[in-house]
């Protein structure tokens, strides 16, 4: 390697980044300082430099830019940086202190970007850059924090250190590098990896972890079409034994991957360093892996013997077997160090390899499958052979999620061992980048992120234009159609569509949720022709018949990353060209199989599936993320086949089987309903019909559990009923048990049906107006028997226009009235009967109220209050004897001295059989004053009969009662009256003398009363002067 370490006191960064953050005042200081203190050496060379500077058509001015000794060399010179050891570590451990503030992440983002230049430049200052990074990044200060509380670090800080350990990978998998250099990086690497608080290889790591819960079967079957040794040898090209960054990622499960020896004796975790300390004993010395990277037509000319060693695919094409990660970052290396077109070369034989293996799963799983089906022929008795073939049958929408075991496979079909979207050195974007990048038009100079810069929690930086890319054949390729545009695609297709297992941690979810939007996002950037939609198309049948080696086959396990995200990117890119399979490939997508084998643990109905998976380990914490993704592609499935009626009720019934979130099975019945009644444009009735069957589930599914949303799912069914029409209505109205609770159906439901504006929306005619009455008195009826306290008065209400349902409902409640039924929904409903001209019947329902209320002698402020002096007028009113059966239930129920008082002056005022006036109330409204138009003696002037006696039954009872209460609120009162009290207390005796005075011998009573407290209380001097003072 050329290039020298000159570790002179000079700078760190490109200098003309340092000029451009000065402004003038600042550059005219600068180079004045420069000068003087080297005046006798760059005095002449400088002011030569300005005299050709101020000649407007001198050489200098003629050339863009200006010499930067510290950016780097030029080809043909000593590729050498001037490095400043000191302030790289300074500036460092400054970006590090400011924590995840976006300017400090930009910053190390670009000093992760400047080794990569170095790297590219050859410059041998690189590694020992990073290495200064890296020692700072271990001093790092929040790294005991985080360890001692327990707590894990921070994502943008985590996206850090991936780049940190992907940076290593690409030094030390440097093809030129010597023997000396990569022992001195291993010593490093060991060292740090021993450090105690180095950052573990999984974020989400647990000491104890708890393993999977699934069977041995399911696991074998994937890795029976997943997982292979290959069977080449090092000399033609197998690569078998480079496979350090195979199970990186398995260890840390222990034992979720037992084939895997390294996971179980590890003792130390691994680390961010591991991987780098594996590709340390990578060998580029493979002769076919050198005549791969050397020469674009090398290819073998012996088709048959070709398939013998793998090294070769069916055309003679080179092939390149290596997990995928090794092989990606073998990619990335030769990127990095300058070797783009051996990358490229590399990068297509991976991807040819990819597809060999893809296919080779797919003939295996057919296999397979026709094997089952011969088992099943020959002895059908066997369930499990049943459940085969069952598998071996076409699934366009669901499978079981839980394959049979299968018969022992010939030697696995390929090498590609972990999840590859979410992987720390992202193989599929570093794939996909090198052979997209040598797509772009040439003058295409649009700055986008490298493939090795992992926004994870970095902010985005604004919208950027998308690139333009056109098909470059791939150099001596011996397909027509093969592209480094079409392999790009197909890469990220086969990547994305991989058969994945969930990861365990939540950083590690959100990093693959958001490496398959990135992938999916560069893909949507690609601009489609008929090249790139056969690629779509074949990789789409591919996938579908791929078996458990694809996230869309049949037979994967249960905890499978869904593909719904990406499946909705294939099928958008397909309807228009190929319907049938977009759909098919759509509804495939459609499964949840996680939530799917817990159904037989709770009611699929009723049940909440996904808090049970929520609660389990591992945790799948982006689960509201899938669901919302499964939803969107359910969305664009119904708004795609809008005019179609046979797919939209596939569509239907796929997202009633596989949508257990009643919140997002809402969110798909709005979304629906939104598409058939577009503002502009003519209505769709079948998918407004979808939207209604989509609403009558999520009533089912809400009926009984809670969701906070229950109120609006209600209304919002109301609507998307009245929008279907009147069958609709009647029906919901009919069914109503299985979709609302009785209070729901009696309220919002029926009585939003039954209301005016609903009518005239319709324009119904008296026909279809009497149906739907009809039905909301028989609705009313059902609720009321069944909830009479919640329903009773809505009943009433939606029975009143026919005499002998309203008859019904009020004897319901007459019925309830004793036993389930409190006097405050009774005393409504009463109000009810009164306002609505039935006084008689308010009187027996006040009556049956009043038995229910009880008030003390210091409740002089209970809500009842008012209910009571309603319910004492209506009696009063009505006459003598309905007064006289009401005070005896008074007397016995209220001791309230106040409230008995108020009533008996109030009853004094007017003869029985004329109203008595209504207490005055802050709540008007619950009190109706037209029952005395209806009363039957309303109409008797009170001048024509006596007001009651108080001497007389049935005021004599009410006045004794009413002075027994005033002598017994006395004492209690007393008993632990404060000085504070005492005005109260004499205004509260005031009262109860003018209570007193209206019995004959009340004088004397009151007198003896007051004579007994001076006894008693004589110590309360004060209290007492106070009360000889009012009352003698």
């Amino acid at each position: 390697m050329r290039g020298s370490c000159i570790l002179t006191k000079t700078i760190l960064l490109v200098f003309a980044e340092t000029l451009l953050q000065m402004d003038r005042q600042q550059l005219q200081k600068f180079i004045q300082y420069l000068i003087s203190e080297h005046h006798t050496e760059v005095l002449p060379t400088a002011q030569k430099l300005a005299d050709e500077i101020l000649l407007q058509r001198s050489e200098i001015n003629q050339i863009p830019g200006a010499p930067d000794p510290t950016a780097g060399a030029s080809a043909d010179d000593d590729h050498s940086w001037h490095l400043d050891e000191e302030q790289v570590c300074e500036q460092v451990k400054s970006y590090l202190s400011q924590g995840s503030y976006y300017n400090a992440n930009k910053q190390l983002n670009s000093l992760f970007a400047k080794v990569r230049e170095m790297l590219r430049a050859r410059d041998s200052n690189g590694a020992r850059m990073l290495t200064l990074i890296t020692e700072q990044f271990l001093s790092d200060p929040r790294l005991i924090l985080w360890k001692t509380q327990g707590t894990p670090m921070t994502d943008k800080c985590r996206q850090l250190w991936d780049q940190l350990g992907a940076l290593w990978v690409c030094i030390v998998l440097n093809p030129h590098c010597s023997l000396q250099e990569k022992q001195h990086w291993k010593v490093l690497l060991e060292k740090w990896t021993v450090v105690d608080v180095c950052p573990q290889e999984d974020p989400d790591f647990r000491p104890q972890q708890m393993p999977r819960q699934d069977g041995p079967m399911n696991r074998n079957l994937v890795h029976n079409a997943m997982d292979s040794s290959d069977s080449s040898s090092d000399e033609d090209g197998g690569g078998g034994p480079h496979r350090p960054l195979e199970n990186s990622r398995r260890s840390r499960h222990g034992t979720q991957r037992p084939h895997n020896p390294r996971a179980s004796t590890s003792a130390i975790p691994r680390t961010v360093f591991h991987r780098a300390l594996d590709a340390v004993g990578m060998s580029w010395d493979n002769l076919h892996l050198k005549n791969i990277l050397s020469s674009d037509t090398y290819c073998s000319h012996v088709p048959d013997s070709s398939m013998l060693c793998g090294s070769f695919n069916s055309q003679g094409q080179p092939l390149w077997h290596e997990p995928l990660p090794t092989c990606a970052a073998r990619v990335d290396a030769l990127r990095s160090h300058g070797h783009r077109l051996a990358a490229l070369r590399l990068a297509v034989a991976v991807v040819r390899t990819m597809k060999q293996q893809q296919l080779i799963a797919q003939r295996r799983w057919h296999e397979s499958q026709q094997q089952q089906q011969h088992l099943r022929g020959s002895s059908s008795g066997h369930s499990s052979h049943a459940v085969a073939g069952s598998l071996a049958t076409p699934c366009t929408s669901r499978c079981t999620g839980i394959p049979p075991p299968l018969p022992p496979l010939p030697p696995a079909t390929n090498s590609w061992g972990e999840g590859w979207v979410g992987h720390p050195l992202d193989p599929i974007g570093c794939l996909f980048d090198t052979l997209a990048e040598a797509s772009l038009v040439p003058d295409d100079q649009t700055p986008r992120a490298p493939s090795y810069f992992d926004p994870v929690g970095v902010e985005d930086t604004g919208p950027t234009l998308p690139p333009c890319y056109h098909h470059m054949p791939v150099v001596a390729s011996r397909d027509r159609s093969e592209t480094y545009l079409t392999l790009a695609v197909e890469v990220a297709l086969i990547g994305l569509g991989q058969q994945r297992i969930m990861p365990a941690g939540l950083y590690a979810q959100e990093k693959s949720c958001k490496q398959e939007d990135r992938l999916i996002a560069k893909l949507q950037e690609i601009e489609l022709d008929n090249s790139l939609v056969a690629v779509l198309r074949r990789q789409a049948i591919v996938l579908l018949e791929g078996g458990p080696s694809s996230g869309l086959g049949i037979g994967i396990h249960p905890e499978s990353v869904p593909m719904h995200t990406f499946a909705r990117f294939l099928f958008l890119s397909l309807l228009n060209y190929y319907p049938d399979l977009a759909y098919e490939v759509g509804l495939r997508a459609m499964r949840l199989p996680i939530l799917e084998e817990h159904e037989d643990s709770d009611d699929p109905v009723n049940g909440n599936v996904s808090s049970l998976v929520l609660s389990r380990y591992p945790r799948w914490f982006t689960l509201g993320h899938i669901e919302t993704q499964q939803c969107a592609l359910a969305s664009t499935m119904l708004s795609a086949a809008k005019g179609e009626v046979l797919r939209l009720r596939t569509v239907l019934e796929s997202a009633q089987r596989h949508i257990h979130s009643s919140s997002h099975l809402f969110k798909l019945a709005q979304d629906a309903f939104r598409f058939a009644t577009p503002e502009n444009g003519p209505r769709h009735p079948t998918l407004l019909s979808v939207a209604f069957e989509l609403g009558l589930q999520v009533m089912r599914m809400t009926l009984s559990s809670l969701n906070w949303r229950r109120r609006e799912m209600v209304r919002w069914l109301v609507t998307c009923a009245t929008e279907v029409g009147v069958e609709a209505l009647v029906s919901i109205m009919q069914n109503w048990y299985q979709l609302f609770t009785p209070t729901e159906a009696t309220g919002p439901v029926a009585t939003t049906i039954m209301s005016h504006s609903t009518i005239m929306r319709l324009n119904l005619t008296f026909a279809q107006q009497d149906e739907l009455s009809s039905c909301a008195r028989n609705l009313a009826l059902q609720c009321a028997t069944k909830d009479p306290p919640n329903c009773a008065l809505n009943a009433l209400t939606l029975c009143e226009n026919e005499a002998l349902a309203f008859e019904t409902a009020y004897q319901i409640v007459i019925d309830a009235a004793s036993h389930i039924m409190t006097s405050s929904q009774l005393f409504t409903i009463a109000r009810y009967m009164e306002h609505r001209g039935y006084p008689v019947r308010a009187y027996k329902l006040a009556m049956l109220a009043m038995k229910n209320v009880h008030l003390a002698y210091n409740q002089d402020t209970h809500p009842a209050i008012n209910d009571i002096h309603w319910a004492c007028a209506l009696s009063h009113s009505l006459g003598k004897s309905e007064l006289t059966s009401m005070i005896p239930l008074l007397v016995k129920n209220v001791q309230c001295a106040t409230v008995l008082s108020d009533i008996l002056r109030r009853c004094s005022m007017t003869a029985p059989g004329v109203s008595c006036p209504h207490p005055p109330t802050a709540d008007g409204s619950k009190h109706h004053h037209h029952h005395h138009h209806h009363h039957r003696s309303s109409t008797r002037c009170g001048g024509g009969m006596k007001p009651l006696s108080y001497d007389r039954p049935p005021l004599r009872q009410l006045l004794e009662a009413a002075v027994a209460a005033y002598v017994n609120t006395t004492h209690s009162r007393l008993t632990h009256i404060s000085p504070r009290h005492y005005g109260d207390f004499i205004d509260f005796l005031g009262k109860a003398r003018d209570t007193f005075i209206l019995a004959h011998d009340g004088h004397a009573q009151f007198t003896q009363l007051v004579e007994n407290m001076k006894v008693a209380y004589k110590g309360k001097k004060k209290l007492m002067f106070l009360v000889k003072e009012r009352f003698g």
